[in-house]
């Protein structure tokens, strides 16, 4: 199995892909509600997440990476305080990240 078929089939499944070009770059956006459920399968299965974006009608509005946490890309600790910063800031934002599933997982 591939990564993206894996997230598309475990973490993915049942959200609401909110990205207007999906067919052309193959990137997901998620309303705030849907990607902390994403946070949360992601915690679940050990997935590693390397960066977030938010968006705010189509402009990005910021990125943040593990590696500017100083912490491994599997740490939820990172990854939730970035998503509840980013949620304070402004309300109505879709979110994406770029994650890591492992290889233990795609063996599945």
């Amino acid at each position: 199995m591939q990564q993206q078929e894996f997230l598309e089939k475990n973490v993915f499944i049942d959200l609401k892909n909110v990205n207007e070009n999906f067919e052309a770059d193959g990137i997901h956006y998620f309303s705030e509600a849907d990607f902390e459920t994403v946070l949360q399968k992601c915690e679940y299965f050990g997935i590693g997440i390397y960066t977030i974006e938010a968006q705010l009608n189509g402009a990005s509005f910021g990125i943040s990476s593990h590696e500017t946490h100083n912490k491994k890309a599997t740490d939820p600790k990172w990854y939730k305080k970035t998503f509840f910063n980013f949620k304070k800031g402004e309300s109505g934002m879709a979110y994406t990240a770029t994650y890591k599933v492992s290889n233990k997982l795609l063996v599945r």
